[in-house]
């Protein structure tokens, strides 16, 4: 099957650690701007922005893009993008909704591209990324996400995915790795997930991709070079200014 994506992107304003997050000005220009520009430049299928504030959609549209008011109170990104998905028109022909965070301004375009990879498989409903854990110190951080995973096809430099935790998984591993929050959903992926109640393991570990796992549903993982930097605190936010200057 051909695969035709979209890609989506989740944003609100309720940003615990660094409220109004989306419009945080890096290098005059806010940050969500910075992850739609860079979502173009992947060239895989139209970008819409997800959003719950009308100051965020003005930032979109005022450049030409389109974006999409969602309910506030929808609990997860994964309801969002959905919600969303259903205000673009035509928006059937899409048959690959990706799930791209809206805190990663410098989002590389081709790890974007590179989620669709595990989607040469048919039996993969889900797909999404990571990368090699090269600073030993993240192994044992609970807010970097780890993936147990088959050994990855040395030709694809896809895997199948087996579990994700905040612990360092598997134990004794050779190598760690970190999960990158970018997801490609097959549209019946998408449509299923949202139907499905939070499940145990999901709670347990507040990782709402175990949701799908525990149903049943198969989650491939890309390999690529680097992980994005993702900006949760001031201090992501002073690096990222830093790093993107100029």
């Amino acid at each position: 099957m051909t695969l035709n994506p979209i890609i989506v992107i989740p944003a609100r304003l309720a940003a615990i650690r660094l409220p109004n997050k989306p419009l945080a000005d890096i290098n005059g220009l806010p940050m969500i701007v910075h992850v739609w520009q860079q979502a173009l430049k992947a060239n895989i299928g139209p970008v819409v922005v997800a959003c719950c504030s009308e100051e965020i959609a003005c930032e979109i549209r005022g450049r030409g893009g389109i974006a999409v008011l969602t309910d506030p109170d929808l609990p997860k990104g994964s309801d969002r993008i959905y919600a969303a998905l259903q205000g673009v028109e035509d928006q059937k022909q899409y048959n690959v909704i990706i799930n791209l965070q809206g805190d990663l301004p410098a989002i590389d375009p081709e790890v974007l591209k590179s989620v669709l990879a595990p989607l040469n498989n048919p039996d993969v409903d889900i797909a999404t990324v990571a990368a090699i854990i090269k600073d030993p110190s993240e192994i044992q951080n609970p807010n970097v996400v780890k993936i147990a995973m088959c050994a990855p096809d040395p030709i694809t430099m896809t895997g199948r995915a087996l579990y994700f935790s905040r612990c360092p998984i598997p134990a004794n591993a050779p190598v760690y790795y970190h999960h990158i929050g970018i997801y490609a959903y097959r549209r019946a992926a998408l449509e299923k997930f949202i139907t499905l109640p939070i499940s145990y393991l999901e709670n347990c570990e507040s990782l709402e991709q175990l949701r799908s796992m525990e149903s049943g549903m198969r989650m491939d993982v890309a390999i690529v070079d680097a992980f994005p930097l993702s900006i949760d605190t001031q201090e992501d936010l002073d690096k990222a200014r830093s790093m993107m200057a100029g």
